[in-house]
């Protein structure tokens, strides 16, 4: 038993750094996302907070698809695939799940902003 909680702490962590790691999309910090936000009509920023979370705030323009609605993925399948995708949520955990998301779904072009709209709020 001591054995077990010895390891469980490693196997946490492992399991945590997979859950991380991508090659599906990018992620990018609140200086970038801006960047590829500017002039790109190719570029659909995608909010996928809570409608709750979205009243308290979002970045102009963007697309509203909530990654907790049970649809999440029916709706993703009808976005342009073509397009480049900002995706973000409060602090960038769930914009993670909603990248890998459309990644299985043959989207190419993606990119997730880091610290969510919680960084983008505090440079703005």
């Amino acid at each position: 038993m001591k054995a077990l909680f010895a390891i469980l702490p490693l196997m946490l962590l492992t399991i945590g750094l997979n859950a991380q790691s991508n090659s599906e999309f990018t992620d990018v910090d609140v200086v970038q996302f801006e960047k590829m936000m500017e002039g790109n009509k190719n570029v659909v920023i995608l909010d996928v907070r809570t409608p709750q979370e979205i009243a308290e705030g979002k970045i102009k323009g963007a697309m509203e698809l909530n990654v907790y609605d049970p649809y999440f993925e029916n709706k993703v399948e009808k976005l342009d695939k073509s397009k480049t995708y900002l995706v973000y949520c409060r602090s960038g955990r769930r914009s993670v799940s909603a990248c890998n998301i459309m990644s299985k779904k043959g989207f190419n072009s993606l990119y997730n902003l880091k610290g969510g709209y919680n960084d983008w709020a505090k440079k703005h």
